[in-house]
C-alpha cells in the first residue's frame, strides 16, 4: 500500500475552519478521484511548532494509483487549498510504502 502523507501546520485561528472545509469538501472532492481506498486524518498532540498540526493520509492500493492522482489531480487540490486557506498554513507531503 502507498501512502501519501500531507502533514500541515496551522494557525490556530482557523483550525476548526480548515478541518470543517476538508471534512465536508476537500477530502471527499479527492477521494472521488478514485484514485484512494481510504484515508484518516490525525491531529499531532506534541508538535514542537507554532500553531496546531494535522497530518492527513490517503492510502493508495497501487503505486499507478498514486501516480495517476500525482499526475491528474494533485496540483489543482493544492491550488485550491492555497487560495482557500493562503499564507495562514505550511504544507508538506511525503509519499510512504508499507512494509508489513
Amino acid at each position: 500500500m502507498i501512502v501519501y502523507n500531507d502533514t500541515v501546520i496551522l494557525d490556530d485561528a482557523i483550525e476548526q475552519e480548515w478541518l470543517e472545509w476538508m471534512k465536508t469538501v476537500h477530502i471527499p472532492a479527492i477521494m472521488a478521484t478514485g484514485c484512494f481506498s481510504s484515508y484518516r486524518i490525525l491531529n499531532i498532540i506534541d508538535s514542537p511548532n507554532d500553531g496546531v498540526t494535522y497530518c492527513v493520509q490517503y492510502n493508495a492500493d497501487t503505486q499507478e494509483s498514486f501516480n495517476n492522482f500525482f499526475t491528474h489531480h494533485l496540483f489543482h487540490f493544492q491550488n485550491l487549498h492555497q487560495e482557500r486557506f493562503a499564507e495562514r498554513f505550511v504544507l508538506f507531503n511525503t509519499l510512504m510504502k508499507t512494509v508489513e
